[in-house]
């Protein structure tokens, strides 16, 4: 059996602008520690993660504590906002309508395809192994819709407040065996209703 252990990022720097090098806010700091106590035991053989700064320094100390690697997959990043910003009215959009985008930005539907087809690349060479994938909360969204069409819009607004949040999905060689919620913390992610 492969099991898949998918760590949202921890609360990022709110003030910080560019997306690929926000950072963890203070506590967003010292919240992640808290995956070291969630994943030490759990005979981690493999870790991945976006290379956007905040996913990648929230799985960095568990890693760091198992002694291993952490290997960055482009594929993995957060969807691109485009000219809208992120609000409620855009995103109760992109996920009625996974072709949607706003100018400049991505689409579900894109997101979804970039990130599952990283992840098929992991199972193949993680096949019955335990791995960490350091994530985001709309990339993540998007493969736990994959495996679960009634993960959607609601199940997405209901994790946007968790930072860190991590999720176990399961795979044998028949495919998708199930998902488990393992851990999350609560914060406030400001979305601007329109």
């Amino acid at each position: 059996m492969t099991r898949i252990y998918f760590v949202r990022h921890a609360e990022p720097d709110r003030k910080w602008n560019d997306d690929r090098t926000k950072p963890l806010s203070d506590g967003g700091l010292v919240d992640r520690m808290t995956i070291i106590e969630k994943l030490e035991n759990k005979n981690i053989q493999m870790v991945f993660s976006s290379p956007y700064k905040r996913s990648y320094d929230t799985i960095e100390p568990v890693a760091k504590k198992i002694g291993l690697e952490i290997v960055t997959d482009e594929r993995f990043r957060e969807r691109k906002p485009g000219k809208e910003g992120n609000n409620i009215e855009l995103f109760k959009k992109l996920w009625s309508d996974f072709s949607h985008c706003e100018e400049e930005g991505e689409s579900i539907g894109e997101v979804q395809n970039r990130n599952i087809e990283a992840l098929k690349e992991v199972l193949d060479i993680g096949k019955d192994n335990n791995i960490i994938i350091g994530t985001h909360g709309t990339a993540l969204s998007t493969i736990l819709n994959y495996y679960d069409s009634n993960f959607g819009f609601d199940e997405f607004l209901r994790i946007i407040n968790f930072m860190p949040y991590m999720v176990r999905l399961e795979f044998n060689e028949n495919g998708f065996l199930g998902m488990e919620e393992e851990y999350y913390m609560e914060k406030e992610y400001k979305v601007i209703a329109q």
